[in-house]
């Protein structure tokens, strides 16, 4: 039974954000597999997104409150997608740290600790908002790791945004930032670029991923790959039209402050 330990009240300093969509067999595993992969970095919290599902993730996700007091949910009355997903995860968090990872169970909870790894206390080291996994050990099929390796391949020669796997579910990020980030539909893949665009730095950790835990994959490489042609040369328009300065107000890492 997962209960917080003497001295965790008050706000939580770090948000886990996991989409979930039809992922009612996995809950519980990943449930349990977050309690212990962070025992030690309390206050923290866990809000999981049921992305409009239909089978029973919401009830099971409830089921699992009692137990696990780290636990929120939030429904999505229909499909939005990861992007929006993790969008209302993070708009919700009330930690200023966010790690998000995949709700199948791929992105293994005990490799948090390597990401948190990197931070200073509970803050990110001056001029760094996100530390971005990158998956060793595939455990996908044969079709997906080549699919995936064609589109960050070409990814990485468009956008030049140092990263070699941008489809790691498991990252870190400081929520200010994030939420300075333009939105759009799929814009998780490309996180890296992003933040790279408003001028802070990207670290890089090896994690460990694994086969999927139970259900099947709510994603078609075909699919994946026509809309993802489409979003890479979007993400090229926004780096090259970024103003270098904003109206007050509005300014990023490194842009003008009143003094």
């Amino acid at each position: 039974m997962s209960t917080e330990p003497e001295g965790a009240s008050g706000e939580p300093w770090l948000s886990i954000v996991v989409p979930m969509k039809n992922e009612a067999a996995n809950v519980a595993f990943l449930t349990e597999a977050i309690a212990a992969a962070c025992a030690d970095v309390w206050p923290f919290e866990a809000i999981y997104v049921d992305d409009g599902s239909t089978d029973a993730t919401a009830a099971t996700i409830e089921d699992l409150r009692a137990r696990h007091p780290f636990l929120r949910l939030i429904r999505h009355d229909r499909s939005g997608g990861q992007s929006a997903a993790v969008q209302t995860g993070v708009l919700a968090a009330r930690g200023s740290v966010i790690c998000t990872l995949d709700g199948d169970g791929q992105n293994p909870p005990a490799e948090i600790p390597k990401l948190l790894a990197r931070l200073e206390g509970h803050a990110f080291p001056p001029g760094v908002a996100l530390v971005a996994g990158e998956r060793v050990g595939r455990q996908d099929t044969l079709s997906k790791r080549w699919a995936s390796k064609g589109a960050n391949s070409l990814r990485q020669a468009l956008l030049r945004d140092g990263t070699r796997d941008t489809g790691c579910g498991l990252k870190l990020f400081d929520r200010a930032a994030f939420l300075r980030l333009p939105y759009f539909d799929h814009m998780h893949r490309y996180l890296p670029a992003l933040f790279a665009r408003d001028g802070w730095k990207i670290l890089h950790v090896d994690v460990a991923h694994a086969a999927r835990h139970a259900g099947k994959s709510n994603y078609a490489n075909l699919g994946r790959a026509l809309v993802g042609v489409y979003d890479l040369f979007g993400v090229m328009w926004l780096i090259r039209r970024r103003k270098k300065a904003r109206p007050l107000g509005g300014a990023t890492h490194g842009e003008g402050m009143e003094v």
